[in-house]
């Protein structure tokens, strides 16, 4: 921050703006909300003051900078710049994450050992926590009824992207007993029916699994059910078969859960 704060207004070049805005990007996708938002501000400031020194000239073209006299809101960017940016914070996450610690993970629960994971799934719970605060938060219905509805085209943009990771977490947070004990209008409760089919857990969840198997990289998964099919073998197959030989049939299942909704996209 103390480099920003000695910047002088000539040395705020395009290049410049970049390096910043790219620093801030990487403290996002590690967590640090404090520190980017920190951040954020000092070049909005020092952006607004570039703007001031240049009245007299052309003034920069950089939307994501846009110095506005009032409160910009969630409602105020496309449905589709929101999805494209969840996105881009998942795929920086799921790529960190190795297949030894999901595997780790699913028999000994233990976050320490598994660091990149855990920030994937903090991740997805704090986007779906965001959320639920977004429209509890409105006072009024009408308002309430708007973040609702521009969460549900947000969803329709993750899915045709295929992430199903943000998809999930933002139908958590639609589908919350929070958000449900609310009045909506039919439109809104039965696109919320609609979208919640993909996650019927019905037939083990058929409909996700056959919306995943036919997907094709790029894409990011749900980690829950994946973890879920990890555990349920783990605890259903010993390690070793009663003669002492190593449970091959176990760490097939393994491989085969690991490669058809995680690796593949990894790799794609």
């Amino acid at each position: 921050m103390r480099v920003v704060d000695d910047l002088a207004i000539i040395d705020l070049s395009i290049k410049t703006l970049e390096t910043l805005t790219n620093f801030e990007y990487g403290l996002l996708c590690r967590g640090e909300l404090l520190h980017a938002r920190a951040l954020r501000g000092k070049i909005v400031e020092k952006f607004e003051a570039r703007k001031k020194h240049n009245a007299s000239k052309e003034s920069y073209n950089i939307a994501s900078l846009a110095v506005t006299t009032r409160n910009v809101t969630l409602l105020d960017f496309k449905p589709q710049e929101i999805a494209e940016q969840m996105t881009l914070l998942d795929a920086e996450l799921f790529l960190t994450m190795e297949i030894p610690e999901v595997l780790l993970y699913a028999q000994e629960q233990n976050e320490e050992r598994a660091p990149n994971l855990t920030k994937f799934t903090e991740h997805f719970n704090k986007m779906s926590y965001w959320a639920r605060t977004r429209i509890l938060e409105q006072d009024d219905g009408k308002d309430r009824e708007r973040y609702v509805v521009k969460f549900t085209k947000i969803m329709k943009h993750l899915r045709k992207m295929n992430n199903f990771n943000s998809y999930l977490a933002l139908l958590s947070a639609l589908d919350s007993a929070p958000i449900r004990r609310l009045e909506w209008q039919k439109n809104i409760t039965d696109a919320l029916k609609e979208y919640c089919l993909l996650i019927d857990s019905t037939c083990s969840f058929r409909a996700y699994r056959q919306a995943l198997s036919d997907s094709k990289p790029p894409c990011i998964p749900y980690i829950g059910l994946i973890l879920q099919d990890l555990t349920f073998v783990h605890i259903g197959n010993s390690d070793t078969l009663p003669d002492g030989n190593i449970n091959f049939s176990k760490r097939w299942q393994q491989y085969h859960i690991l490669e058809d909704n995680m690796k593949r996209f990894k790799q794609g």
